[in-house]
């Protein structure tokens, strides 16, 4: 499989991918009130996975890695954003904002106090779940494949015809 890269290359990594979490993570959940949301936060989360196949070469990593987890967080996450989405027919709407402060209420928070956006901000942490989830397993799909393609017999053509 892939080597690793340089010591120091790996130290960088190690200290700056949990930096690329936290701002991800970030990115999701302020995503209501700022640009950027849960697909921005959940394709930043999702290239901690690659940063680390590249530092640590592909050995380490998916010894680390069970696949079936990004799975679920996949499932989980479109779950959610199906579930809030479904949860807003019986009050008459589909996708509609039952979680949302009222604007009287609104008026009456304290200054520079931001209001619950409702629903908006929940299905941003859906979505960046599912990204996150989506984009790490199609990361290790494209790098298992690539794994498997260099150890494959060269003299074998595979999918041509003749």
């Amino acid at each position: 499989m892939r080597k690793p890269l340089s010591l120091v290359a790996r130290t960088v990594c190690d200290l700056f991918a949990w930096f690329l979490i936290i701002f991800g993570v970030y990115v999701i959940i302020h995503g209501d009130v700022t640009p950027g949301g849960g697909f921005q936060g959940g394709a930043i989360v999702g290239s901690f996975m690659a940063l680390l196949l590249v530092a640590h070469g592909g050995d380490r990593v998916l010894e680390w890695v069970k696949t079936s987890i990004y799975w679920i967080m996949l499932f989980v996450g479109l779950m959610m954003f199906i579930g809030f989405g479904l949860r807003g027919i019986p009050e008459g709407a589909f996708f509609y904002n039952f979680l949302a402060v009222p604007h009287d209420v609104a008026k009456t928070m304290a200054h520079g106090l931001i209001p619950f956006s409702g629903t908006i901000g929940v299905m941003d942490i859906a979505v960046g779940i599912e990204v996150a989830g989506g984009l790490t397993v199609i990361i290790l799909s494209m790098f298992r494949g690539i794994v498997l393609h260099d150890f494959a017999d060269s003299r074998k053509e595979t999918g041509h015809d003749g």
